[in-house]
């Protein structure tokens, strides 16, 4: 079986890695970039995802990468703590949670499939147009530096992202990404470690918030590596989505600027960034099919969802795995591609439309809206139980709920486990 990946972002690779573990050796991945670097701040491997990765012989290598959170907490504006728990081990998961830069993530995958599948697995300068479909294979066509170039295969996945040319073969009118209205500032900075040093921090409501977590444990003078993320709400015109858009740091300090915890210095963290750089939260609305003749999408090509629960990356793995395990044992292609979607779509629906309800971010709106200046205790805004349902609700439908995570069948193919 002849295999083609268009995309060589965090999916389409993991895809790779999936399926040549799952017997397939013919899988060349075509990435439009002529050369691929590190670039990319921050993410968040949650232990669904850690896992599939483990699986698939990567978890000392994904280690390596980041740091293993012990702790999600959530505060208000003025730095009052709403709710915590565990995460990871700590939580009772058999497999850690990781925060990693994506780079380096995207990195240590592309050098795992070219040590796997060789040194031409991977091929940039190629851009996928469009894919024509035939009775027994696909054919997609690619842009290169020297004309266009046809590819033949039994199956074609789109892991082409969020402007997916895929996509827009079957969708030409869907148009540009829907923004929410949200403009985002990433950054990364070495700043003294906060709290315990591996606790991952949300502080806000729905009009201002500020995401940090340490990429790195505090080294010897107690200052680690900070990825962190501080977004405003905007009344305005559709946002163009670019994510390489570098701004000044005086406005957004300004912002923040009485953001200062007995905890946390906010504006110090921002103003310690060598480059912040701006983007709008976007996403798009979910699709009633994936699959066309052998050609399906995988990642953000399928279901680019806002960053509400630190889930992308951790659901385009899963689409990885999933589609690699249907290919390994459903009795032909058709079926195979028809079980993936089964399998992810209506999940992955459901998550893009809770990612915009605020997904278990709600508990900052919520605290907001009903003790805008504060509280003294927080049981005295929240009923009992109220927060562990919301945390627990949104764990099932990402598919992270430890109880069915750790109880799960393997998705390595039976024979290759």
């Amino acid at each position: 079986m002849t295999i083609v990946i268009a995309g060589a972002g965090i999916g389409g690779l993991t895809a790779a890695l999936s399926l040549h573990a799952a017997g397939f050796t013919d899988v060349t991945v075509y990435e439009r970039v002529s050369e691929l670097r590190p670039l990319g701040l921050g993410i968040n491997l949650l232990p669904h995802a850690v896992r599939e990765l483990t699986e698939l012989g990567l978890a000392e290598r994904v280690a390596a990468l980041g740091v293993a959170p012990s702790t999600l907490a959530y505060f208000t504006r003025h730095g009052q703590r709403i709710w915590s728990e565990p995460r990871g081990l700590g939580a009772g998961y058999r497999w850690p949670q990781v925060s990693v830069n994506r780079g380096r993530l995207q990195a240590m995958l592309l050098d795992a499939v070219r040590e796997r599948l060789g040194a031409d697995a991977v091929r940039t300068s190629h851009a996928l147009t469009t894919v024509e479909h035939g009775a027994h294979a696909d054919v997609a066509s690619f842009t290169t530096p020297d004309g266009s170039v046809r590819v033949e295969a039994n199956v074609i996945v789109g892991a082409d992202g969020i402007h997916s040319a895929l996509r827009r073969q079957y969708h030409p009118d869907e148009g540009q990404p829907r923004w929410n209205g949200l403009i985002l500032w990433r950054g990364t900075a070495r700043v003294p470690a906060y709290l315990d040093g591996r606790t991952m921090i949300m502080a806000g409501d729905g009009v201002q918030k500020f995401v940090a977590y340490p990429l790195s444990p505090p080294d010897v003078d107690g200052t680690a590596w900070v990825n962190f993320i501080a977004e405003r709400r905007y009344d305005g015109a559709q946002q163009a989505a670019d994510w390489n858009r570098a701004v000044d740091h005086a406005p957004i300090i300004d912002l923040f600027a009485d953001w200062r915890f007995d905890w946390l210095d906010v504006p110090a963290v921002i103003a310690a960034a060598e480059e912040l750089l701006e983007y709008p939260m976007v996403d798009r609305d979910p699709i009633d099919r994936w699959t066309h003749g052998h050609s399906t999408l995988l990642g953000d090509a399928a279901h680019p969802m806002y960053p509400n629960g630190s889930n992308g990356a951790s659901q385009a793995i899963l689409d990885a795995r999933t589609l690699a395990w249907h290919l390994a044992t459903a009795p032909d292609i058709a079926r195979a591609l028809a079980a993936y979607e089964d399998d992810r779509r209506p999940a992955t629906t459901a998550l893009v439309l809770s990612n915009r309800r605020q997904g278990p971010e709600q508990v900052m709106v919520m605290a907001h809206e009903r003790a805008p200046d504060g509280f003294v205790d927080i049981d005295d805004v929240f009923a009992p139980g109220e927060l562990a349902d919301i945390a627990a609700s949104y764990k099932r439908a990402a598919g992270f709920h430890p109880d069915a995570l750790n109880g799960r069948a393997s998705l390595s193919p039976p024979g290759r486990r």
